[in-house]
């Protein structure tokens, strides 16, 4: 009798039959640098909804109309150098404090001359602090295409160079970008984009064991599985509008303003807009004004006092028109308490 080849074949065919299992195993997640020039190359250049957000902020912010009493600065405000007027310099200095945390402006002099000729803005990835053994800022060094050279301070202590930056509880000197706290957000929302370019690359087919675009021949039982999340498995839309709406929210914008659905913050596009200006735009251009008031008292050899002209502002009006409306109604005021509370002085 021949045991051989039969019971040979039989185990050939069960081993043929034998399931085909294939594990994978989740990697460690990589998230970007939150430095100056990761989010900028990240958020700035290649996401939408950051890039919306971070103009939003800095052109709403530089249309505040900034004024002062002081002829010299009212001429450095109205034209800070020669061919920029100063709304598009207080818009990049806003754009780079959204994404650096830190924004420099230089005041230029010409010799033998009192006061400021111009005020210029420094990239913030071209400066760097340098410190004395305490950690206190002596100098700036600012790279140029030829070396670094140093902008120290005057005998009198007056910098030429101010220093706009956001709060940074980890740093003492250098700010922190709002779009560095939404950092993994903006990882997501871009990752999302590049695995949705793949699959459609791929003809929208999922991932699974065999090469895309070859056929593939299953014998003895074996079914083809796919071995990734199909969109409507992940709720691919719905996790990029949650990304969406965490860079909008860290960046200081509404999510309605954007349209990104399911936020529900705000009754209304208008209640969402005048919170954008209260609590985004507004304190922006205010903490600049107070800090371009205190920076240029020294250099133009007088009391300079920089404020926001809130009522030239129409995204306010309504607000605006509501106190005017209590005033009117207010018989227990004078006219002259009318004025000074609506800030029109007596």
């Amino acid at each position: 009798m021949n045991w051989g080849w039969p019971f040979a074949g039989a185990r050939r065919e069960s081993k043929a039959a034998a399931p085909l299992i294939a594990l994978s195993q989740l990697g460690v997640a990589a998230w970007g640098g939150r430095d100056a020039a990761s989010l900028t190359q990240d958020g700035y250049l290649r996401n939408a909804v950051a890039y919306r957000c971070v103009r939003m902020v800095a052109e709403a912010a530089a249309s505040v109309p900034l004024v002062t009493g002081h002829e010299a600065a009212a001429k450095l405000l109205r034209a800070p150098a020669p061919d920029m007027a100063g709304a598009s310099f207080l818009e990049g200095v806003y754009t780079q404090l959204q994404l650096a945390g830190n924004a420099f402006v230089e005041a230029v002099k010409i010799d033998g001359r009192d006061g400021v000729a111009a005020l210029f803005a420094l990239r913030p990835d071209s400066v760097r602090p340098v410190t004395d053994a305490r950690g206190w800022v002596e100098a700036w060094a600012v790279r140029e295409r030829r070396g670094e050279r140093l902008i120290r301070r005057e005998d009198t202590g007056w910098s030429p160079v101010l220093h706009l930056k956001l709060f940074n509880p980890a740093d003492d000197v250098m700010g922190l970008p709002p779009l560095g706290a939404a950092r993994r957000a903006l990882d997501l929302h871009n990752a999302s984009a590049d695995w949705a370019k793949a699959l459609i690359d791929n003809s929208a087919k999922p991932s699974g064991a065999a090469n895309a675009g070859r056929p593939l021949l299953l014998e003895g039982g074996l079914e083809w599985r796919p071995m990734s999340l199909s969109p409507a498995e992940m709720d691919f839309q719905e996790a990029r509008n949650a990304a969406a709406r965490e860079i909008a929210l860290a960046l200081g914008v509404p999510p309605m303003l954007l349209g990104i659905p399911g936020d529900n913050t705000y009754s209304n596009y208008r209640e969402a807009n005048l919170a954008f200006w209260r609590m985004t735009v507004l304190p922006l251009a205010e903490k600049t004004a107070a800090a371009l008031s205190l920076w240029l008292d020294e250099p133009l050899g007088g009391d300079v006092e920089v404020r926001c002209d809130v009522d030239r502002v129409p995204a306010l009006s309504v607000e605006r028109d509501a106190l005017w409306a209590r005033l009117e109604g207010a018989s227990f005021a004078t006219p002259d308490e009318k004025r000074a509370i609506a800030g029109l002085g007596t």
